[in-house]
């Protein structure tokens, strides 16, 4: 039996060196890493029991995802194999003003063509207390977000606390339905809602006027925001945005806000400089935000915990993030100087 229960894909990530772009150099880093991969990865790094629920195809690229996934104490023994490949993202590292880039190659692969059936949730669900899926998994295909919305239903019917993170990903829903078509079915279903301001406008069609091009964010409109959104889906209980103030590609504003039944919170703000990768930022807060939930009562101290957790992973190469329980109660408490520990 496992507590935590993350379902999603994981995939090859391929990325240029450095800050160089795509094929500067004859070269690709080749590592893994996906939305709900990197959450079951950071809950097994605080010590929580978590596992990775997904297909990959029966092969050794496939094996050499699942070892690295087992070598952070990830259970993946629920993970069937099946289909003939796994996702691959390219990643290109911007810096100042360019932009990072991504470039998806996930059509057909193992858990795109999976579907309703494929995977018996009562026996995956038995005996958990939480179950995490992400908005990325039901834009890859209707299979996958018919899928994705029979988990949920599973985890609700078994008694989980279901979380998602929108993650909305434009250069994913090209199947025909419109992210809000499949979503706001789907949320119905959910607990802990994590986002941000562009995941509940293109996800949720639920929209305030917030300019995040400008660098400086408006914490009153997240108020309305979070509100709007607890008003639409009257059975979440919480909904955490993050808020990213991109001045640019290697420093950002970094906080996050909360709402739930009882009122509004703000997180503190980091001034991330010299990031080195900010690719898996926002899984990094909804894994901080899951632990920070079940460490803490008090709502304001989960997620400062969860912003903590993200501020560090933007020190971080790859998508996983690679930090102790430790290391994120340390900044939380006010221990941000970088001084080498001897």
């Amino acid at each position: 039996m496992t507590d935590f229960i993350s379902f999603g894909e994981i995939m090859l990530r391929l990325k240029s060196p450095a800050h160089e772009r795509f094929f500067q150099s004859p070269q690709l880093e080749a590592t893994f890493g996906g939305g709900e991969a990197n959450v079951a990865v950071s809950l097994a790094n605080y010590g929580l029991d978590a596992g990775f629920v997904s297909a990959l195809p029966k092969n050794d690229i496939g094996e050499a995802a699942l070892r690295e996934l087992r070598g952070f104490g990830v259970d993946t023994s629920r993970v069937i194999r099946r289909g003939e490949r796994m996702g691959i993202y390219f990643l290109e590292t911007g810096s100042n003003q360019r932009p990072s880039k991504v470039i998806y190659d996930r059509a057909n692969s193992s858990i795109c063509d999976a579907g309703p059936g494929d995977f018996n949730w009562p026996a995956i669900l038995t005996g958990a207390k939480w179950f995490h899926i992400t908005g990325i998994t039901p834009a890859l295909s209707q299979s996958a977000a018919d899928l994705s919305l029979e988990a949920c239903k599973a985890a609700k019917r078994q008694g989980l606390t279901v979380s998602c993170d929108f993650n909305y990903r434009g250069k994913l829903w090209k199947y025909g339905k419109s992210a809000p078509e499949v979503m706001r079915e789907l949320v119905k279903y959910v607990d802990v809602g994590i986002a941000n301001e562009e995941d509940c406008q293109k996800c949720l069609d639920i929209h305030v006027d917030v300019d995040v091009g400008s660098g400086e964010l408006d914490t009153k409109k997240y108020e309305a925001l979070t509100n709007k959104v607890l008003e639409a889906f009257p059975d979440m209980a919480i909904i955490a945005v993050t808020l990213r103030e991109s001045r640019s590609a290697d420093r950002n504003g970094w906080s996050a806000c909360l709402r739930d039944g009882k009122g509004f919170h703000l997180s503190k703000q980091y001034e991330i400089t010299d990031i080195v990768d900010r690719v898996g930022g926002g899984d990094s807060f909804a894994s901080g935000l899951i632990a920070g939930l079940n460490l803490y009562e008090d709502r304001q101290q989960s997620l400062e915990f969860a912003v903590a957790a993200s501020c560090l992973k933007h020190t971080i190469q790859g998508d996983f993030n690679r930090v102790s329980l430790s290391e994120v109660k340390s900044l939380m408490g006010g221990d941000a100087s970088g001084r080498v520990q001897r």
